[in-house]
């Protein structure tokens, strides 16, 4: 290794972005399992209590882009620990509240810092880590955050069984102060401090925050807000300072594996609606093996993505990522055929899990080579936007689709059906976006 290389290539950081993912991805599952006890305690319903999830998710989706282009202008370090300081306070917020309006602030709050970690990740790893090794470093942080989310939802509900619900957004303190220590010591300044968002990026953030915002909600049975969504989508369409993210978005070897990611992303319909019902109503099993089954699939993923990341680094991320989505739709053609017992359902979630696992690190680090210079934010942002879509549109087009031709075994399949098909356009895209 050279001099330079030794100077370049530091992995603190990377420890430091995989334990900050690792706080804002987990946040989903851990506060999940409050919510009974929390609305019980604030007097409110369980489909106001369905809020406490969207209103993390929906700022965390709705402003990445944006995110993303003020990272770009902000120095790295001072971002990452505003964001993580943000967290922090934002949880004692929501644990401290006195009323349910008060909690879906403090929710507010976590969504719009977790999605300066989201969008700041490019930056770190591109700020970090020499070119030849960012698929190796992106392999860790996805390893660090799905090993860690296995503990995430136990976890929740030992927490709150024991100490109530308010404790569920307090555990995870602790780590945040290590993850913000690290990053102090890690991180290196460049600079640029922290700018004031001028007029033009706020008025991006409102307008495209509000159309994928009516997006992501027209999936929860309000169908009518995709017309909504077109009025600021066309008019953020038509700022100045949208043109970059458009040229970026349409450039090929960009824009394709940005689709693909998409696509692939919706797979997420398969493991957090079709599973758990054909488990339950089908084999007839119980919760625990709704659990198991997770379980197997996210090993899978956990353990090909240190490997992908390498993988990426030796033969190229494009060729791995359509590995990855080759064996993806493959698993999810096994789902199709006919599944006899549970022990064989878990045998195919495995193969999806490895499917991801290469897919999901080597998909990342071609999205980041993509990026010029200079937009390694805005990229992060875009990423972490066609993720959250996916994964918000799978589950309600496998509901939509199952349901058409009723429960049990036949509502399973034809989901999945649709869903490869979806996977499979997904896996052509990357393929059309191979570098020439």
């Amino acid at each position: 290794m050279t001099q330079d290389a030794q100077v370049k290539t530091r992995w603190a950081p990377v420890v430091a972005l995989g334990l900050a993912m690792l706080v804002v991805t987990t946040e989903m599952t851990v506060a999940a399992v409050a919510l009974p006890s929390l609305g019980g305690d604030l007097d409110v319903g369980p489909s106001a209590t369905a809020w406490v999830l969207l209103a993390y998710t929906l700022p965390m989706a709705a402003i990445a882009i944006p995110a993303g282009r003020w990272v770009d202008r902000a120095d790295v370090r001072s971002a990452f620990l505003l964001a993580l300081a943000g967290v922090a306070v934002a949880s004692v917020i929501t644990a401290a509240a006195p009323a349910f309006w008060v909690v879906l602030l403090g929710r507010v709050l976590q969504g719009v810092a977790g999605s300066l970690v989201l969008a700041g990740y490019m930056p770190i790893v591109v700020a970090a880590v020499l070119p030849e090794r960012r698929g190796r470093a992106i392999g860790y942080v996805v390893t660090i955050m799905t090993i860690g989310g296995l503990a995430g939802a136990p976890l929740g509900g030992f927490v709150a069984g024991a100490f109530g619900w308010r404790s569920v957004f307090l555990v995870k303190l602790p780590l945040v102060a290590v993850v913000l220590w690290l990053g102090w010591r890690s991180l290196r300044r460049d600079g640029r401090g922290l700018p004031v968002p001028d007029r033009a990026l706020v008025l991006e953030a409102v307008l495209l925050g509000g159309a994928i915002t009516a997006v992501l909600l027209a999936f929860e049975d309000a169908a009518w807000l995709l017309v909504v969504a077109l009025v600021p989508a066309v008019w953020w369409g038509r700022l100045p300072s949208s043109r970059p993210v458009l040229v970026l978005v349409r450039q090929r070897l960009f824009g394709l594996p940005l689709l693909a990611l998409t696509l692939v992303s919706t797979l997420g319909g398969v493991t957090l609606f079709l599973v758990p019902y054909h488990v339950t109503d089908v084999l007839g099993g119980t919760p625990e093996d709704v659990g198991v089954a997770l379980l197997v699939f996210v090993a899978g993923v956990g353990a090909l993505s240190a490997v992908s990341g390498s993988l990426a680094d030796r033969y190229g991320p494009w060729l791995v990522a359509l590995v990855g989505s080759v064996v993806t739709v493959l698993a999810l053609g096994l789902l199709l055929l006919p599944v006899a017992s549970f022990v064989e359902l878990c045998v195919r979630l495995a193969v999806l899990g490895v499917g991801q696992g290469l897919f999901n690190a080597a998909i990342n680090t071609l999205v980041m080579s993509g990026a010029p210079q200079g937009m390694a934010g805005a990229a992060g942002g875009l990423s972490a936007t066609a993720r959250m879509v996916g994964t918000t549109v799978g589950p309600a087009v496998a509901a939509l689709t199952a349901g058409l031709v009723g429960s049990g075994d036949g509502g399973f399949r034809t989901g999945v059906a649709v869903l490869t098909a979806v996977a499979l356009a997904g896996a052509v895209a990357l393929a059309a976006g191979k570098q020439r």
